[in-house]
């Protein structure tokens, strides 16, 4: 039985019992303030503007999305992800609006550490979806002899809702010898939003480093498909009429000079 000591407000009530709680009992909602537990009476209608139901949709849209993208990568990546990484993502969804996927390019799955760290010159994917690390010298850490490089990519259609392929390759870069770069090609058939990450992980000789600051994976690249413009033909084409200045006139022959017949030999 709760032990409820009531406030001057009638719809607060304190918890005094031993066993307290948090979140929606009954009619009554127990919420925790400042170390101590609270009772409040819940409303019986919620009321929502024009501005909290656009909010609740664009908050529900960038879920499913950012749910959909996490778990299409959550199998292949090896890196992990810090505790914030599902509330970043969805914010970042959130700010880029709903046509606007290439906006999480640049996201990092590992907040504290970012492929900049390994590459200071970015890579880039062309548009035969071939991803280009450049050639460049690689900072050394102590004890690191080799950088594991992965590139996971997937397709994904958000109007259906599901995840179309998946494809992941995987290259070594010794750190001892100098880097000519790559070019690792991203093989995802099929219809839908490309979407390419890089994973890096420092190496101990063949062991993989377990410190988050040598673990990046960062999406590079977002390729959304283009939508084909339609072009509306008019039944009736426009005529078009020429200026007056613009006119040609009929101008008898006879008071054009004659002009030089040349000849074929």
């Amino acid at each position: 039985m709760l032990n409820l000591h009531l406030t001057k407000t009638s719809s607060v009530a304190r918890q005094t019992s031993l066993i307290t709680f948090t979140g929606k009992l009954g009619n009554m909602i127990g919420y925790r303030r400042n170390g101590k537990y609270f009772l409040r009476s819940a409303p019986e209608s919620v009321r929502q503007t024009f501005a909290t139901c656009r909010a609740a949709r664009r908050f529900g849209m960038a879920s499913r999305k950012g749910a959909l993208i996490r778990s299409a990568f959550m199998e292949e990546l090896d890196v992990h992800c810090d505790n914030s990484h599902i509330n970043r993502l969805n914010k970042t969804l959130i700010q880029a609006g709903r046509n606007n996927t290439e906006a999480i390019t640049g996201f990092r799955f590992n907040q504290h550490t970012g492929i900049d760290r390994f590459f200071q010159i970015a890579p880039k994917l062309s548009r035969d979806e071939i991803l280009h690390i450049p050639a460049q010298t690689l900072p050394q850490a102590k004890g690191i002899t080799a950088l594991e490089v992965k590139v996971v990519a997937v397709r994904i259609n958000f109007a259906e809702h599901r995840i179309v392929n998946t494809d992941a390759v995987m290259i070594t870069i010794d750190l001892r010898e100098p880097f000519a770069g790559a070019a690792i090609p991203v093989n995802v058939p099929g219809k839908g939003t490309l979407i390419v990450t890089l994973q890096v992980r420092g190496m101990y000789d063949e062991c993989p480093s377990a410190n988050a600051k040598y673990m990046a994976a960062d999406i590079v690249a977002v390729s959304v498909p283009q939508i084909p413009q339609l072009i509306h033909k008019s039944r009736y084409p426009r005529q078009s009429v020429l200026p007056p200045y613009h006119r040609t006139l009929s101008v008898p022959a006879d008071n054009y000079p004659a002009q030089p017949v040349i000849q074929r030999e």
